[in-house]
């Protein structure tokens, strides 16, 4: 799956949830604010964890029901990776 890919614009997450798994408890966004609108995801999501250096950055998938965004977690920076239709 082809996400369409944006300039990195940063967004502000103001919920999360948090779901088991055999690591410990892991936390997903659940919901963001782009451009000053709320977008709420489902509970179901996809996290990446991706090792650069000495830095450690998670990507999530979201779905909201009708787009898929992937979002970025660098540090407590969130930015807006890229997003498309379902």
């Amino acid at each position: 799956m082809t996400i369409n890919s944006f300039s990195n614009q940063e967004i502000e997450v103001t919920s999360v949830y948090f779901r088991n798994s055999k690591k410990g408890i892991e936390s997903y966004p659940k919901r963001m604010v782009y451009e000053g609108r709320e977008y709420n995801f489902l509970e179901e999501g996809l996290r990446y964890l991706i090792n650069k250096k000495d830095k450690l950055v998670k990507l999530f998938d979201v779905s909201d029901g009708q787009v898929l965004y992937r979002l970025r977690l660098d540090g407590s920076r969130w930015t807006l990776v890229g997003m498309k239709g379902i």
